[in-house]
C-alpha cells in the first residue's frame, strides 16, 4: 500500500505493473486490484520443487516486462537460478540494519541483544539470505521497555516510508 501511494503522489516516477503473491489470500492483491493493478497468483504449494515454482513465478514476472521487481512480505528462499535471472534489478526489505539479524524474529533478536537502535534495510537480493548490497537504512532507537511487538510497529512505520524511497531513488 506504501508503494501504490507513494506512485499515486507522484514520490517516483515509476509505473507499478503487477502485483503477484504465492498465496491467493494476500492482502496485497486486493489493495492491488483496488487500484486497477494487474495481480497474479502463483501457488507454491501447486509445484513438486522450489525450482519449479520459481520458474514459473519467474515467467509470470517476465510477462510484466519489468525494470524492477520489489519483493514485499514474501517469505520464501529463491534459487540462485531465479536470483541470478533478475540480478540487479530484484530487490527486498528487511527489518534489522543488515548485516546485523539476518532472517527471522529480528526485533526479538535485537531486543534480546541490548542493541539500542535497531530499524530496516532495503538491499538488492543475493543467492545467500539478507546479504545483498544495502541501498539504504532507517533507524529507530530500542527503548528499555521495548516489546518485539512495540519495535515491529516502529520498524514497520520506518519500512514503509523508506521502500517507496528506495524505489523512487531506483526508478530516477
Amino acid at each position: 500500500q506504501a508503494l501504490i501511494e507513494a506512485r499515486e503522489s507522484g514520490r517516483f516516477s515509476g509505473s507499478i505493473v503487477g502485483v503477484i503473491s504465492n498465496k491467493a489470500s494476500a492482502f496485497g492483491l486486493e489493495r492491488a486490484q483496488h487500484h486497477g493493478i494487474a495481480t497474479r497468483v502463483v501457488e507454491h504449494t501447486h509445484f513438486a520443487s522450489r525450482e519449479a515454482f520459481d520458474e514459473a513465478l519467474q515467467q509470470t514476472i517476465d510477462a510484466f516486462e519489468p525494470g524492477l521487481v520489489i519483493l514485499a512480505g514474501f517469505m520464501r528462499i529463491l534459487s540462485n537460478e531465479f536470483v541470478g535471472h533478475f540480478q540487479g534489478r530484484l530487490i527486498n526489505i528487511h527489518p534489522s540494519l543488515l548485516p546485523k539479524f539476518k532472517g527471522l524474529n529480528t526485533h526479538a533478536r535485537a531486543i534480546e541483544a541490548g542493541e539500542t537502535q535497531h530499524g530496516c534495510s532495503v538491499h538488492y537480493v543475493t543467492p545467500e539470505l539478507d546479504s545483498g548490497a544495502v541501498i539504504a537504512q532507517a533507524k529507530t532507537d530500542i527503548a528499555t521497555n521495548e516489546s518485539p511487538e512495540s519495535l515491529s510497529e516502529k520498524v514497520q512505520a520506518l519500512e514503509h516510508q523508506l521502500y517507496p524511497y528506495c524505489v523512487g531513488l531506483l526508478c530516477s
